[in-house]
């Protein structure tokens, strides 16, 4: 391989903002798997944002590179799962496996797409030095006979139709949009973008916690529980981000509400005879060796967090404290306080994006 832009490439970054900001390009914010795809004839590689490669995960999309893209490019991206009810990250994370049967089996079940939002290098031009709007220009006109696989993300610099897509897109599984501004050069790992999310509360149950990487007297992580309409008790999530003299001044206060599986919620989560993990059968959906065992506590504390969306029935990333709420009975924590997306379909966002499995 021999490129303007050679791997590995930290992708330019994002920083957080409040409100969309004005004068600048608006996209969509994917929630996929962030990825700089290096072409160079028949070779190819998928780069992750921290530098590690990805391309034995995809095979379908190294195939599709070959077919949809310019003989020698750099383009940064997204790879995602499109289904007809949105955009699937849990299947997407099942993709990173170290079985190479498991891979190709899924690849033909839930094949991945490619979003593709900035461009590189084309030929043996070097993009990055110029501005977002050349870049854009070039990416869109290089991959205008792209598909199924590989799609330019739709782009905007009006600030109406930003805001439209911010309140109608979540209904499709995306989780924001980022601003762009015009004149910026290809910056790798600065975070020079700007991100715009949902921000939401709710009130939840504590339902147990996990006991400190580094001490087994401080909280690692409090884990967050809603009741749905039948009454049940379900896992919605966890916080993890508190100060070190927190957590241990937690630990002592939640000792008196710790309680045996047998008198819990989650009976379901209880170690059998002889095993350490209580959920010895289940993997975390980023790290797969994680030990997922806790404590369990008698759900008696509400917590108000924040998020910022749902996947399915549970907070797609960990949730933020916010503050207790003593004054909340714990029952009353329901999944109806939550606020729902419209409804929206991932066609109406890119045509042609959802593809069917093969058999």
């Amino acid at each position: 391989m021999k490129l303007p832009v050679m791997p590995p490439v930290s992708p330019m970054l994002a920083k957080s903002v409040s409100a969309i900001p004005p004068d600048a390009s608006y996209e969509p914010k994917w929630d996929g798997f962030r990825s700089i795809c290096f072409r160079d004839g028949e070779e190819v590689e998928l780069g992750s944002r921290n530098e590690k490669p990805l391309t034995r995960y995809f095979p379908e999309l190294v195939a599709a590179i070959k077919a949809e893209l310019p003989p020698r490019c750099v383009i940064d991206g997204e790879i995602i799962i499109a289904t007809d009810r949105g955009l699937d990250f849990d299947a997407l994370q099942q993709r990173i496996h170290p079985a190479d049967s498991r891979v190709r089996m899924l690849a033909k079940k839930t094949p991945a797409s490619y979003i593709a939002f900035d461009l590189l290098t084309l030929g043996d031009d070097d993009y990055t030095g110029r501005s977002f709007t050349e870049r854009r220009a070039a990416l869109v006109t290089a991959l205008a006979n792209s598909g199924p696989s590989i799609h330019v993300t739709p782009a905007t610099i009006d600030l109406a139709t930003a805001q439209r897509w911010f309140d109608e897109f979540e209904g499709a599984g995306l989780d924001g949009v980022i601003a762009k501004p015009l004149t910026i050069p290809y910056q790798p790992d600065k975070r020079v973008m700007f991100k715009i999310k949902h921000q939401r509360t709710a009130d939840c149950v504590i339902a147990g916690y996990r006991v400190h990487k580094t001490s087994d007297e401080a909280i690692g992580s409090l884990l967050l529980g809603l009741y749905t309409d039948d009454g049940n008790l379900a896992s919605v999530g966890v916080i993890g981000a508190l100060p070190m003299a927190r957590r241990r001044q937690l630990f002592a206060e939640i000792q008196p509400l710790v309680t045996a599986f047998d008198d819990h919620p989650w009976k379901w989560a209880a170690p059998e005879p002889g095993e350490r993990n209580a959920r010895k059968n289940e993997t975390s959906r980023w790290n797969a060796g994680k030990d997922l065992s806790f404590v369990p506590v008698r759900p008696e504390w509400v917590v108000e967090v924040r998020y910022d969306h749902m996947e399915g029935r549970r907070f797609r990333h960990t949730a933020q404290f916010n503050r207790w709420r003593p004054d909340r009975d714990p029952r009353s924590c329901t999944y109806a306080q939550l606020e729902q997306p419209l409804s929206f379909g991932l066609g109406d966002i890119i045509p042609g994006l959802i593809k069917q499995g093969g058999s």
